[in-house]
């Protein structure tokens, strides 16, 4: 999180560089991440949800699903959580939210439906340590660090090419730094991104482990999610990274696993299994 603040201030350095004002360029970074920052911390995840079409559950409605989900919320000392089911065939769920007074987790049909009982409950194990573990949080904060850095880095690459030709003499060797670090700041966020999300991923699994006393369960469940390729169809890379499995499809070791929001899954499993 100490990264992407800095990648903030020195897109603002950067600007300040390349427009000769840098004052009023960090100044800008910090009021417009700060502004995104709250409106996504308090409707992030009603965003989040809205985006992936869930719709919430009642347990009259789904008392198979809700009664799984309110057992281990007892055996984990949470609240219960707001239930929500998207409609689509492939095998996912996340849980979102900015604590465990305001979480939520949905669960697609398709996992409902290919999983079985301990199987099932090993996923919702995963999703509640999320919320239990504050990665909800954490990972909401990240959604919206991304977004602003791209964001920025978009208004300020366009203000200097704007601006360029009226920028009094300076040191042109650090203008032309700042404007590197506009063009590249969004991959740097990225890969902030994708790092953070595979430490959590792993963690879930093992707090959701812990949590099932049965690591066999979850370990079964990324097998059958795992061999599902097509994607989610209503799927955002925003929010890719809150899903159990990646929403785009496909698993392995190859090149474009590095830049996933998510390990492997034979990665997991093989943890999972080492916990038996």
């Amino acid at each position: 999180m100490l990264l992407f603040v800095m990648v903030v201030l020195g897109l603002g350095w950067a600007v300040g560089q390349w427009s000769q004002s840098p004052g009023v360029a960090i100044a800008l970074a910090v009021i417009i991440a700060g502004s995104l920052s709250l409106v996504s911390y308090f409707s992030g995840d009603k965003i989040a949800l809205a985006t992936a079409g869930a719709r919430a559950i009642t347990k009259e409605e789904n008392p198979y699903v809700y009664r799984m989900v309110e057992n281990l919320c007892i055996t984990a000392g949470l609240l219960i959580p707001k239930v929500y089911v998207i409609d689509d065939p492939a095998p996912n769920a996340f849980a979102t939210g900015r604590d465990p007074k305001h979480a939520s987790i949905a669960i697609t049909t398709g996992l409902i439906q290919s999983l079985e009982n301990e199987e099932l409950e090993g996923v919702i194990a995963h999703e509640l340590s999320h919320v239990k573990n504050y990665d909800i949080r954490l990972m909401m904060i990240v959604i919206v660090s991304v977004g602003v850095i791209t964001l920025l880095a978009d208004i300020f690459f366009r203000g200097s090419l704007f601006r360029g030709s009226r920028r009094r003499e300076g040191n042109d060797i650090f203008a032309i730094f700042g404007l590197v670090l506009i063009i590249l700041s969004p991959l740097f966020a990225r890969l902030i991104q994708f790092a953070v999300s595979r430490r959590r991923e792993f963690l879930a699994d093992a707090s959701g482990a812990l949590l099932t006393r049965y690591p066999e369960g979850l370990a079964k469940a990324l097998e059958k999610i795992g061999q599902y390729k097509q994607p989610l169809r209503r799927v955002n890379t925003a929010t890719a990274h809150l899903y159990i499995s990646n929403p785009f499809g496909g698993s392995g070791k190859s090149f474009r696993n590095l830049f996933s929001t998510h390990p492997p899954i034979e990665e997991r499993i093989k943890a999972l299994r080492t916990m038996a």
